[in-house]
């Protein structure tokens, strides 16, 4: 069964069975770096939640994705479609990148990876399952890293205890970290996530930005 989400002018279908839009999303999708005309990346793409996202924060944007589910990759690229965006969405593994997405052609990559590695965590069955577990950051960070222009932007988001893992991936691929927040879910508890944003090639200096409160 479908159901609708309203996110400004657009409008995003989601399926039973498949990632839904979630709080890191939307948190996601508002922290990322953006301005008009940019071209943006996402990679494991699920439904196509963060592009319209971003698109109704600035205007111009082509809109590509890449999903590992056909049924995914379909349904983003039937929101993209039907809210008169501009981009496509491909099927296939952020380790091993379609021809199709042109290398070093992004201003914006941005991701919402599966928060656990392999073994860990709280794995859901079927493509809720694939969303949720991965292996690491190395082929996330990579792909990102031969998407982006120089200079170019990485967005995303993670859980608090695999910062180091990440901060380690993003400076081996030549991503360098620039902003970096914490979410927490009430004043005085502990971060429950982290929203990154690096730089290809960029300058050493990462940003704190101040402590985000988001139930």
């Amino acid at each position: 069964m479908d159901t609708w989400e309203t996110l400004g002018p657009y409008r995003l279908r989601q399926r039973e069975g498949l990632p839904k839009l979630g709080r890191d999303s939307l948190l996601l999708g508002a922290f990322a770096a953006l301005r008009p005309g940019w071209r943006v990346c996402d990679l494991g793409c699920g439904s196509g939640a963060l592009a319209l996202l971003l698109a109704r924060r600035a205007e111009g944007l082509t809109l590509d994705g890449l999903d590992l589910l056909p049924d995914c990759a379909a349904l983003a690229a039937e929101n993209l479609r039907a809210n008169g965006l501009t981009g496509r969405v491909l099927t296939g593994d952020v380790a091993a990148l379609p021809r199709e997405l042109p290398a070093g052609q992004y201003d914006l990559v941005i991701a919402n990876p599966p928060y656990f590695a392999a073994g860990r965590g709280g794995a859901a069955a079927g493509a809720r399952g694939t969303a949720r577990t991965g292996v690491s950051f190395a082929p996330w960070c990579a792909a990102a890293r031969r998407l982006l222009k120089n200079g170019g932007r990485f967005a995303l988001c993670a859980r608090p205890d695999r910062l180091v893992e990440l901060l380690a991936a993003l400076t081996a691929c030549g991503l360098e970290p620039k902003r970096l927040q914490c979410v927490q879910s009430a004043d005085g508890r502990p971060a429950n996530l982290i929203l990154l944003e690096s730089a290809a090639q960029g300058k050493p200096g990462l940003e704190l930005l101040p402590v985000l409160i988001a139930r």
